[in-house]
């Protein structure tokens, strides 16, 4: 019985996949229309307009067969088109663009933002309070997440007016949006970098540079992970204190009531929990934590 499931299954899964893949085949089978400059275009074609619009004499289409000569216009005598005259993406590379920025989303969300030292600053209150799946990780992830989007809201405003919008308009070519978008993000990351992190990748480069924005991303974002780490474990250090202070007059306490054999973060944890609450706990740690952005 097991063995037909298995092979019914199989099946299954086969179908799936040869269907997954015809799919795929005819995505990517849609032509690239290319327009030159040749000769003999049919009249009322969209060959033949788009000779009018810009001013070609002669024409010639490549639709995958071959291509006829072309003479020199001003286009460079050769222009080329994605599915239609406007510009537009094929369905297919519009799917290859969108996974390409989900696999990296993760990687530049991590490294490049505030991310890393709320994540590891939550790890550490939650070790030292003693609780050892409350709150749960997603809970913490979901927190980091939401507070890195508060903290980072002005540096991604910034970029979205004055560099995804114009480029979005035309007004501006890709390698320009890509310097104006960097500049925020990169103000934002010095500005959270130890001075001796960044001095020790560019003593590792070799190289000198005169001012901070001579640095390339290539050394900046290390020294920026490195600094948010330091100063993540530092924060840690500072919460795990008055848990400690805790854990040791518990520790006394039963050492001095000779009951060696019963542990002590099991009479300390309420306590932890109990003074946690008390103080408002997440608040100051939350509130402290995006206080050190600013």
């Amino acid at each position: 019985m097991k063995l037909e499931k298995i092979k019914k299954y199989n099946r299954i899964f086969a179908c799936i996949g040869f269907v997954l893949l015809a799919i795929t085949l005819c995505m990517v089978r849609n032509p690239v229309s290319v327009y030159a400059t040749g000769t003999d275009v049919e009249e009322n074609s969209p060959a033949s307009a788009l000779a009018e619009d810009n001013d070609i004499g002669e024409l010639s289409i490549q639709n995958g067969t071959g291509v006829t000569t072309a003479r020199e216009d001003d286009a460079d005598g050769l222009s080329i088109y994605y599915n239609n005259s406007e510009g537009g993406l094929s369905g297919a590379l519009r799917i290859l663009i969108i996974l390409t920025v989900i696999s990296l989303a993760p990687s530049i969300l991590i490294m490049l933002t505030s991310f890393t030292r709320i994540i590891i600053v939550l790890h550490f209150l939650r070790s030292a309070v003693g609780t050892q799946t409350s709150p749960p990780n997603q809970v913490l992830v979901g927190l980091a997440l939401f507070l890195t989007f508060f903290i980072m809201n002005p540096v991604f405003t910034n970029i979205n007016e004055n560099a995804i919008k114009p480029f979005e308009a035309g007004e501006i070519t890709q390698e320009e949006a890509i310097e104006i978008g960097s500049v925020p993000l990169r103000e934002f990351m010095y500005a959270q970098t130890q001075t001796k992190d960044l001095e020790l990748f560019v003593d590792i480069s070799g190289q000198t540079y005169e001012s901070y924005d001579d640095v390339p991303f290539s050394i900046l974002i290390p020294s920026f992970i490195i600094s948010e780490l330091r100063t993540a474990f530092i924060i840690g250090f500072l919460i795990y204190i008055p848990f400690i202070v805790i854990d040791m007059v518990v520790s006394s306490i039963l050492m001095s009531m000779g009951m060696m054999m019963l542990p002590p973060t099991t009479i300390s944890l309420p306590f932890k929990v109990l003074l946690f609450v008390l103080a408002d706990g997440w608040n100051l740690v939350i509130g402290s934590l995006v206080k050190t952005f600013y």
